[in-house]
């Protein structure tokens, strides 16, 4: 029997790639490695549970046992990677070592949580899996007052989600105004006064300094100023790759696991796809270049060289209350803006020094024009 490919990791990226290969190989021995239950679910819907009442049972779409069983895969349920031998060509986990053909890091990426002073920054909750929601799901029940640290696209999103399950929101982040990273001032207004409308707090321009525990909550101050009484704090201040393994293996790693056009590491036979890996100098957590990287890579795998190409991607905000699309460069060494506005939304496009649109952001009924746009984006581009 041929040597396995060996994944570790069973977020998206990894049972992407999984479902791909299937497509046209369902011989391949395949070997999956988790630290969790396995089971397969859309990891941006954990925007919304709270608002759709969820449990962690619902946001599931197929078990581990039955991914395993329907993809023909061997899945290691609840089993740490402690090691990497790239020259030996065998990780150890749980204390067993294990050989591969090749191997793919699909580890994923934790929520960083900033350094604060105080005795309750221990009990800081975040949520990037469905681990992590199965264990804050009831105290997020229970509470009724929340502050959620960061204004980006997972803060914003949750902070909506919160505020329309009928939870007191208190929205703080450093930068002026929301999704700094991903659109100009002009276009966030309006999605910061649908937060305030629902009730949140939006606390732009201000930094947590200390989280304390006061009887059966916490005291939050922030270098403003203020205070709050809240029932918990949630840390929404973006994602660092998981690159434990790989530094610990002497692969190249830079803000992630470096990789090349087809998706290889520094070392031989050894691949990295997702929010683990950093592709031309960058990590895109975003669904459209982890499908584009697990199609490319799964042609890799099956023998046939194949390398990524990244075209421009649409990103969706995901808030009912006042949605976003964008694509394309909108927030950096932006000559000119063209912007349309009228009772349907905002559709504001970006251009170079060239007068080539680089970018676009559609809110509201405007969205319905995103994918015209996208089209002439990638026709310039």
């Amino acid at each position: 029997m041929s040597l396995p490919i060996v994944i570790i990791g069973s977020g998206f990226a990894s049972y992407q790639l999984i479902k791909t290969i299937r497509r046209t190989n369902n011989d391949c021995p395949i070997h999956v490695f988790t630290n969790d239950s396995g089971d397969d679910y859309n990891k941006p819907d954990l925007s919304h549970v709270f608002s759709k009442q969820q449990s962690p049972e619902e946001v599931v779409t197929l078990s581990g046992g039955d991914f395993a069983e329907q993809y023909n895969v061997i899945l290691h349920r609840h089993t740490l990677v402690e090691s990497i031998n790239p020259e030996q060509q065998t990780i150890t986990a749980n204390g067993e070592q294990y050989t591969y053909d090749k191997l793919v890091l699909a580890t994923g990426s934790h929520t960083f949580v900033p350094p604060f002073h105080g005795d309750g920054c221990e009990d800081i909750l975040t949520l990037n899996s469905l681990k992590e929601f199965s264990a804050i799901q009831q105290k997020i029940l229970d509470a009724k007052n929340i502050l959620v640290i960061g204004g980006g696209l997972i803060g914003t999103e949750l902070a909506m989600d919160l505020a329309n399950a009928g939870k007191m929101v208190t929205l703080v982040e450093p930068n002026s105004h929301l999704l700094a990273n991903m659109m100009p001032d002009f276009i966030s207004l309006p999605l910061e006064n649908a937060c305030k409308e629902k009730g949140v707090t939006v606390n732009l321009s201000d930094c947590v300094q200390a989280v304390n525990k006061q009887e059966q909550g916490y005291r939050v101050t922030t270098s403003n100023g203020h205070s709050y009484y809240v029932d918990c704090v949630i840390s929404a201040a973006g994602l660092k790759p998981n690159t434990q393994l790989a530094t610990e293996a002497n692969l190249m790693v830079n803000r992630g696991i470096v990789v090349d056009s087809n998706l290889q590491t520094s070392a031989n036979n050894i691949y990295a796809l997702g929010d683990c890996a950093e592709i031309e100098g960058k990590v895109m957590a975003y669904l459209q270049p982890i499908l584009l990287s697990a199609n490319a890579l799964a042609k890799t795998l099956l023998g046939t060289d194949t390398a990524l190409a990244l075209p421009n991607m649409m990103v969706k905000v995901k808030t009912p209350n006042y949605p976003v699309q964008l694509a394309g460069n909108t927030s950096t060494d932006i000559e000119r803006w063209s912007v349309d506005i009228d009772t349907q939304g905002v559709c504001a496009k970006a251009y170079d020094v060239n007068n080539q649109l680089t970018g676009f952001v559609v809110t509201n009924e405007r969205v319905k024009n995103a994918f015209t746009l996208f089209r002439e984006l990638n026709t310039t581009n």
